[in-house]
């Protein structure tokens, strides 16, 4: 790839259409994920390293336009002027220009002591008030323009709210609101998880400032320890509570201030203790106080929160889990480049992902015996044990084996509902189906082409919906034979047969996350 090459921008009709695109749909799906991997002579070494590309499908009367631009951040310049990956990421970690003086080399290192980490935004989109944002884990978020996908500055979160890290999964209301999640481990006093909240008004008129400034800390919740933080990546949230879920799954912090020098990549400071416990916090909306109850589960590894909602003084959650942390390994480019059938061969131990159900009881009688199941729902296996001590051991109900990416209806989240969508996945780093998922029976639709790859199924409700699952599913598809171009499917939400595909005359990167902007909303 040339120099020139990175600054191109892909925009035009989708050259080939089968079906016919539902009139009422009028949008933009905009989608985010690693497009880049190799700078000049030097290559990232993590498929999540990628410099962040976004693309866009655009309907509108019946056609689809598709366009792609990588994302401008700060990262991004200093790769592309230095010919050659100039900043860390979570899976390559980079080291001074061997051409460069030992000042230099001495003073790179301690800037690295405490890590500044990248802005290169590649996880998913997200809104605070009117504006959208290309959004990772770190405290960097750069904001874009939804229609010409141009980026159009850098918000840093440490300047309006005392948080090192964010999630790039918020949650919104009906009225708008964000609510979203970080971490605030150095310089900002005890450490702690903060829940924050962005009015959906908070857009400045004038561009002046960004939705960040009007930033609403809701809550703080104190580490259970102090060097060893949870990671999470995603939460709960119903009409009246935040779920937070406080994994085994931690970030070694001191690992982390001392990598640069142990020449190590951040993502091996990541550890799953198996033999901890994992915490349950459930946080008022309102209040922003604690429940006081001690919830808690066996040991498991969570990234994607599927829907949470409450019935009957119960909080009933759903997830993705896994029994391990081997997840991320799958993603070395080394691991992705291996045949598919050799890659199963070697890493059939890997575990697989598991949508569970947890349920949590609201109010409980002080005359309750210990050892009593405090579950008074009549749909679900899932647990919550009364201990001698007043704690409640939760165990999951077992939905489904095998999905990751989930999605819902949005108009349900919060509330009790019955179906969601995910991309099937096996022992593999390729998804190779996309699922809808029946709660209620307990069975799955599926849709499949043979060598192709579905990214996270979008789902948009039609106008006139008067069921759950009334609607459409969008998806992104790929494929690594040279023959099948790539293309974007849309699905018949309830039916789960393919109604339209738009093919495309040009490469389409796999992708992440993304949402659906409707054409009056931008």
């Amino acid at each position: 790839v040339t120099k020139t090459d990175y600054y191109s921008t892909l925009s035009f009709v989708c050259f080939c259409f089968l079906g016919s695109i539902p009139p009422w749909l009028q949008g933009t799906l905009l989608r985010n994920g690693p497009g880049l991997f190799s700078v000049g002579n030097t290559s990232y070494k993590h498929w999540f390293d990628g410099m962040a590309l976004i693309h866009s499908f655009t309907f509108k009367d019946g056609d689809v336009f598709y366009k792609s631009k990588f994302l401008k951040s700060e990262t991004y310049k200093k790769n592309i002027a230095a010919n050659r990956i100039v900043v860390s990421e979570f899976g390559t970690m980079v080291y001074p220009d061997p051409c460069k003086n030992i000042f230099s080399k001495a003073f790179s290192y301690l800037m690295n002591a405490i890590p500044d980490f990248t802005d290169n935004n590649l996880i998913n989109i997200i809104r605070y008030g009117k504006d959208y944002y290309a959004s990772s884990e770190v405290n960097y978020i750069n904001q874009i323009d939804p229609l010409t996908l141009d980026t159009l500055g850098r918000t840093n979160y440490r300047n309006h709210i005392a948080i090192n890290l964010a999630t790039a999964h918020p949650h919104y209301d009906e009225e708008g609101n964000t609510y979203n999640m970080g971490t605030a481990i150095m310089n900002f006093g005890k450490p702690k998880y903060v829940i924050f909240k962005v009015p959906a008004n908070a857009t400045d008129k004038e561009k002046k400032k960004p939705a960040l400034g009007n930033v609403e800390q809701i809550c703080s919740i104190p580490f259970r320890s102090t060097l060893y933080p949870s990671y999470f990546h995603s939460f709960g949230m119903t009409e009246n509570y935040i779920v937070f879920v406080e994994q085994a799954f931690k970030l070694d912090i001191l690992k982390l201030a001392t990598a640069y020098f142990r020449d190590v990549n951040w993502g091996s400071c990541l550890k799953f203790d198996k033999d901890d416990i994992t915490l349950i916090h459930l946080v008022s909306r309102k209040t922003g106080k604690t429940v006081n109850a001690k919830y808690y589960a066996d040991a498991f590894v969570v990234f994607h929160h599927i829907n949470a909602y409450e019935e009957d003084s119960h909080v009933v959650f759903d997830l993705i889990t896994y029994q391990d942390s081997n997840l991320y390994d799958m993603f070395y480019i080394h691991n992705m480049k291996q045949d598919v059938d050799k890659f199963i061969e070697t890493n059939k131990d890997f575990s697989r992902p598991t949508c569970q159900r947890f349920v949590l009881p609201l109010n409980v009688d002080k005359e309750t015996p210990p050892d009593t199941n405090l579950v008074r729902l009549q749909d679900t296996t899932a647990k919550a044990m009364l201990k001698q001590d007043g704690s409640i051991y939760c165990t999951p109900d077992t939905i489904f084996e095998g999905l990751e990416l989930p999605g819902i209806n949005y108009k349900f989240n919060s509330k009790k509902y019955r179906y969601f969508y995910g991309t099937r996945v096996e022992w593999s780093p390729y998804p190779s189906k996309i699922a809808k998922v029946d709660i209620a029976t307990r069975t799955h639709q599926v849709w499949i082409e043979e060598e192709c790859y579905p990214s996270e199924p979008v789902f948009v409700a039609s106008p006139d919906a008067a069921e759950e699952d009334d609607g459409v599913i969008l998806s992104s598809v790929v494929s690594f034979n040279p023959q099948k171009p790539p293309f974007l499917v849309v699905l018949d939400a309830k039916s789960f047969k393919e109604i339209a595909r738009a093919t495309i005359d040009t490469a389409v990167h796999m992708d992440l996350h993304g949402l659906f902007i409707h054409d009056n909303s931008t």
